[in-house]
């Protein structure tokens, strides 16, 4: 298998888990760019949103819902980001879908940055 987070979840890749259940999994980011930066998959192999369809975008709910939870855990009442990239021109450096959770700190809008 070539992809990283379908790797990581099959346990060959090691990760700091988060959350996990029959449908995502979660995991702190190895380079965070906030106080609170967790990754956040599907166990499905999606390529990335413009691969969701009728079939497979329940996944994108069900991971929003864990999102709100998992800011709560985390203290993050003041705000938080979720972020996916979509294709390479936009930074998407796994081809598998995710979704940044960023929070605990002052956030402006930079895409140099990323935050």
């Amino acid at each position: 298998m070539d992809c990283l987070f379908c790797n990581i979840i099959a346990g060959n890749v090691p990760s700091t888990k988060i959350y996990e259940d029959d449908q995502m999994y979660v995991f702190k980011d190895i380079a965070p760019i906030a106080p609170v930066h967790y990754l956040m998959i599907p166990k499905q192999h999606i390529s990335g949103v413009s691969a969701l369809t009728e079939e497979n975008a329940a996944v994108v709910a069900h991971i929003f819902a864990v999102a709100a939870k998992l800011a709560k855990e985390a203290g993050l009442d003041k705000g938080f980001r979720i972020v996916t990239n979509c294709g390479d021109d936009a930074g998407q450096t796994v081809h598998h879908l995710h979704f940044h959770l960023l929070g605990g700190k002052q956030m402006g809008w930079s895409a140099e940055s990323g935050v």
